[in-house]
């Protein structure tokens, strides 16, 4: 699927919208994305996390006692970041939707097993019907649906905005 985008001009030198193949490949290829979500008195709560970029979508797990599960009880928007701290090269992606939590025993399987094959045993989870690890620690699994993604091009600099 190949989404198109649409250069902002009061934010760009770039003359091109970002490439969605490249920005799919940086979602999925990302080590490390930053999940901010918001807590109940409104102050917002930013936090490093590994995920999965599958079928258009951001997946990532919480224990249910952790701040972001608990933020998510009360509201489901997030912003999802990845990208680099530099100036001149790379590209920062920022996934803006809703969390929905993940249920059902295949699924969660099949999502555990994108885990398992982006980082090896550091993410190796077994899953009920409910979450992943149901025998230790407990993870509710959500899936971040994009209502809008932005890119942030460095040489030449580009914001797109893109609208799945």
């Amino acid at each position: 699927m190949t989404i198109p985008g649409t250069l902002d001009q009061r934010f760009s030198e770039a003359t091109e919208p970002a490439d969605w193949q490249t920005v799919t490949t940086a979602l999925t290829s990302a080590e490390l994305y930053w999940l901010t979500t918001v807590r109940a008195d409104g102050r917002p709560h930013v936090t490093p996390l590994v995920g999965v970029w599958t079928d258009g979508t951001f997946v990532f797990c919480t224990g249910l006692s952790e701040q972001k599960a608990r933020n998510l009880e009360h509201g489901a928007s997030v912003a999802v970041t990845t990208g680099v701290n530099t100036w001149n090269t790379g590209l920062d992606v920022i996934v803006e939707g809703n969390a929905d939590r993940v249920t059902g025993q295949a699924t969660l399987t099949g999502l555990a097993d994108d885990y398992r094959q982006k980082y090896g045993d550091d993410w190796d989870f077994d899953a009920d019907a409910e979450v992943f690890d149901p025998d230790g620690t407990r993870a509710y699994v959500f899936r971040v649906t994009p209502a809008k993604i932005l890119a942030f091009a460095k040489s030449p600099h580009g914001q797109t905005r893109f609208r799945p």
